[in-house]
């Protein structure tokens, strides 16, 4: 299954995104499903039940969670997680509700993921194609695949129709629910694609 793991609805101040539009796009362009991964919320639940659309596009729910040590999305029970915990508190708290969190855009401009929180084995998931960083800024993930055993995604980062599909994930299993993608991610049964044109 091919889904985009990273998208903004316009609950993201700074996307344009509606549900409908989201739905509409991922199924002219052939995914199978998308991630809602809106900016410090999950309250797409408020507008979208999670799962299998009408149209037969799977949406999953998560959440881009900003720290000062880099941004990850974010995927288990965190409809109502605090916000402003430090990185690592973020990853201990992932690990020890059974979630997953995966290090957005590691190496985009000033919102770099610390290469400490690797080192000290914080994380083990990374977005290694972005569908709105550089080709230089996705480049830079070579150097930590070279150095550590990492599972690999790809999402769009989408704020815009047109943006959808610019990276995705490809699982090898079937992804039907959060539980789901939270499984599949855990035992890296996915890699990374891009760009994603299939009409």
């Amino acid at each position: 299954m091919i889904f985009d793991m990273h998208t903004h609805t316009n609950l993201s101040s700074c996307s344009v995104l509606t549900c409908d539009e989201m739905l509409e796009t991922a199924k002219a362009i052939g995914l199978d499903g998308i991630c809602i991964t809106d900016h410090r919320t999950m309250d797409i639940r408020h507008q979208l039940d999670e799962g299998l659309q009408k149209n037969g596009i799977v949406v999953i729910f998560g959440m881009e969670y900003d720290t000062a040590d880099g941004d990850f999305l974010i995927f288990g029970p965190y409809e109502e997680i605090p916000q402003g915990m430090s990185a690592k508190a973020l990853l201990q708290h992932v690990r020890a509700t059974k979630g997953v969190a995966v290090a957005a855009h590691p190496f985009r401009g000033n919102r770099l993921v610390s290469e400490a929180l690797l080192l000290e084995k914080h994380f083990h998931i990374v977005e290694s194609i972005n569908g709105r960083s550089s080709d230089i800024e996705n480049l830079k993930i070579n150097r930590w695949l070279k150095g550590f055993q990492l599972t690999e995604v790809g999402g769009s980062d989408a704020h815009m129709p047109d943006e959808l599909g610019k990276a995705v994930t490809r699982f090898s299993v079937s992804v039907h629910s959060r539980k789901d993608l939270i499984y599949a991610l855990q035992h890296g049964l996915c890699r990374p694609e891009a760009p994603l044109y299939m009409t």
